[in-house]
């Protein structure tokens, strides 16, 4: 594949959302692949935009067709991410993010050894809750819930190529694209994206 598939993991509310979205923001080469999903869409959350929002039966006529690259069953909902888009997007060059869980990282690896691992670390426990209840969107019981599951979804941190902690959030972002900019510095990209210079030159 041409592009980097960039595999960006993280606890709830550790801000992978937004360092996501600013990622896209600096670089018009790098995609999102949006993933499906049967939970209902949060505040300010689009259909096609965040997320496709499907019913649990559509999604699971999905799944029996293998549509999905990847799949996870996450806080009470499920999560898949299509298989046509993310070859579509790499062909073209472009770099592609997977927003997902441990558990489909896992998957996408077994696929596309290939593919960069990223997990995201919110700086400690105390911060993780304040920012999950930053949100105003959850219970006490939901956050509570989320709180248990992140401390199992991060014992998963030593599985992945890289790790960054978003402490400071311009210094998390930078740290995010410096990884970006050496994938695409690689010699085996580089061969390939420049091939007729490099003829040119030898």
């Amino acid at each position: 594949m041409l592009g980097n598939l960039f595999i960006i993991t993280a606890a709830s509310g550790a801000g992978k959302t937004s360092l996501v979205r600013a990622m896209l923001e600096a670089d018009k080469r790098i995609k999102l692949s949006i993933s499906y999903t049967t939970r209902q869409p949060r505040p300010g959350e689009e259909d096609g935009q965040d997320y496709h929002f499907v019913d649990d039966a559509t999604f699971l006529k999905m799944l029996a067709a293998g549509d999905f690259l990847e799949n996870a069953h996450v806080h009470s909902a499920r999560y898949g991410t299509s298989k046509i888009r993310v070859n579509d997007v790499l062909a073209l060059g472009n770099d592609l993010i997977l927003e997902i869980d441990w558990q489909g990282a896992a998957q996408v690896k077994k696929l596309y050894p290939e593919a960069i691992s990223i997990f995201i670390l919110p700086p400690s426990m105390p911060e993780l809750e304040s920012r999950l209840r930053g949100r105003g969107q959850d219970s006490e019981e939901v956050i509570a819930k989320r709180l248990a599951a992140a401390r199992g979804e991060m014992s998963h941190v030593g599985e992945f190529d890289y790790v960054t902690i978003n402490d400071e959030f311009e210094q998390a972002l930078h740290d995010l694209m410096a990884i970006v900019r050496t994938q695409r510095l690689k010699c085996d990209k580089q061969l390939v994206r420049h091939a007729e210079l490099i003829k040119g030159l030898i």
